[in-house]
C-alpha cells in the first residue's frame, strides 16, 4: 500500500470538544460512570457523603457489602474523584465511624491526595442504640490535592475570638478567628460554653420535624454545615460536584452561594425530586437552619417537660371522651354507660 506523507502545512485533526457540564444539574446513573464523562482536572470542589455500609435501606443501592467490596468500590469512586479535581482543588468526605480510618488512608495512600483536616461533626440528638453508645457524629475530612495550593477562604468562616469576646487584648485579630476541628450540635444547656471561639463546630442535624427536611430522604446534611464548606473550599461561579446526591442539599446550597453545581444519584425517583428542588431555588436565596445555632431549640430548662405534654394529652381524652358519652345514665343491669 503506498504511503504518502504528510505535508508540513496540514492542519491537525480537529480536537473532541470536551462534554459540556451544565449549569445546575443531577444525573441518574452510577457515580463512576458520571465521573469518567467529565474531563480530567474539571472541578474545583468535591463534596462525598457516600452510603456507610451499615444496612441503610436505600430505594436503589446495597448497603449490605462485605468489607472487601465496599472499599474496592470505594477506591474505584474515589480514583474518579482524584482524576476530576483540579490541582487546586478540595475533596470533603463525610463518613461514618465503620470505614472513617480506612477511607482516610486509601485517600491519603493509595489515591496519593492530603488530608488537611479531620473534623468532628458532632449532634446531641443521634442515632438511638441499645447495645452500644448511641451513635452522634460523623467524621469529615478536608482533603486537598495539592498541600500547598488550594482554596481557603478564611475570611468566609471566621469567628470572634476570646481575645475579642473575654480578654478585651489589644492583638486580637479585628477579623476573629478560624473554628476549630469539631462540630457540635446543642449547646444550650451550656451558657458559657461552646463559644464561636472554642474547638468546636456545631450545626443542627436535620431532624424529621424541620422545614428543611426534605421528606424523601432519611440522610440529609443541613445546610449551614454545607455552606460552610462550600464558602470555604470553593469561590462563586466555580463547580460543586456531589457524586452521591441523595437529598440535593449539596446542590441546593451551592445554587444559593452562586457556585455552579452537578451531582450524580443512582435512584431515579431521588433525582426527579432533586430536579424540582433546584428549580425552586435560587441565587442568594437565604440558607435553612438558624445562623446562630443556639437560637435554633430551646434550653433544656425553657423546654417542654413530658410530663407536662402526659397530663395535657390525658385531661384533653377525658374531655374528649365526655362530650361524646354524654350524661352517664343507668341501664338495666345496674351500671352507667361506658363502665364495666
Amino acid at each position: 500500500m503506498e504511503r504518502h506523507p504528510v505535508p508540513a502545512h496540514a492542519a491537525p485533526e480537529p480536537a473532541v470538544p470536551e462534554p459540556a457540564v451544565p449549569e445546575h444539574a443531577v444525573i441518574d446513573g452510577d457515580c463512576i460512570r458520571g465521573m469518567e464523562s467529565l474531563a480530567a482536572g474539571s472541578v474545583d470542589l468535591v463534596f462525598a457523603d457516600p452510603p456507610f455500609n451499615i444496612g441503610y435501606d436505600y430505594d436503589a443501592y446495597d448497603d449490605r457489602r462485605s468489607e472487601r467490596a465496599y472499599l474496592d468500590w470505594s477506591e474505584r469512586w474515589g480514583g474518579q474523584v482524584c482524576r476530576i479535581l483540579k490541582d487546586a482543588g478540595t475533596f470533603w468526605l463525610a463518613i461514618g465511624d465503620d470505614f472513617a480510618a480506612e477511607l482516610k488512608l486509601l485517600f491519603q495512600q493509595k489515591l496519593g491526595l492530603h488530608c488537611r483536616s479531620w473534623v468532628i461533626w458532632y449532634y446531641t440528638f443521634g442515632v438511638n442504640c441499645t447495645r452500644k453508645f448511641s451513635r452522634s457524629h460523623t467524621h469529615l475530612f478536608h482533603i486537598v490535592k495539592d498541600p500547598k495550593n488550594f482554596t481557603f477562604n478564611d475570611q468566609a468562616i471566621r469567628v470572634p475570638s476570646a481575645r475579642q469576646l473575654v480578654y478585651a487584648d489589644g492583638r486580637a485579630n479585628p477579623s476573629g478567628r478560624l473554628p476549630d476541628d469539631t462540630w457540635i450540635l446543642r449547646p444550650q444547656d451550656i451558657a458559657e460554653g461552646f463559644q464561636p471561639d472554642e474547638d468546636t463546630w456545631y450545626v443542627p442535624r436535620v431532624c424529621g420535624t424541620f422545614k428543611e427536611r426534605a421528606g424523601f430522604h432519611g440522610c440529609q446534611m443541613p445546610e449551614r454545615l454545607l455552606a460552610r464548606i462550600i464558602n470555604v473550599s470553593s469561590n462563586p461561579g466555580e463547580l460543586v460536584l456531589d457524586p452521591f446526591a441523595g437529598s440535593g442539599s449539596t446542590l441546593i446550597t451551592a445554587k444559593k452561594l452562586g457556585r455552579r453545581c452537578l451531582g450524580f444519584e443512582l435512584s431515579k425517583n431521588y433525582a426527579a425530586r432533586i430536579r424540582q428542588r433546584l428549580d425552586e431555588t435560587r441565587e442568594g436565596q437565604p440558607l435553612e437552619g438558624a445562623e446562630e445555632p443556639k437560637q435554633s431549640a430551646p434550653t433544656t430548662a425553657n423546654g417542654r417537660r413530658l410530663s407536662s405534654v402526659n397530663a395535657q394529652v390525658s385531661s384533653a381524652s377525658r374531655k374528649t371522651v365526655s362530650k361524646r358519652r354524654g350524661p352517664k345514665r343507668s341501664n338495666e343491669s345496674g351500671f352507667a354507660n361506658g363502665d364495666s
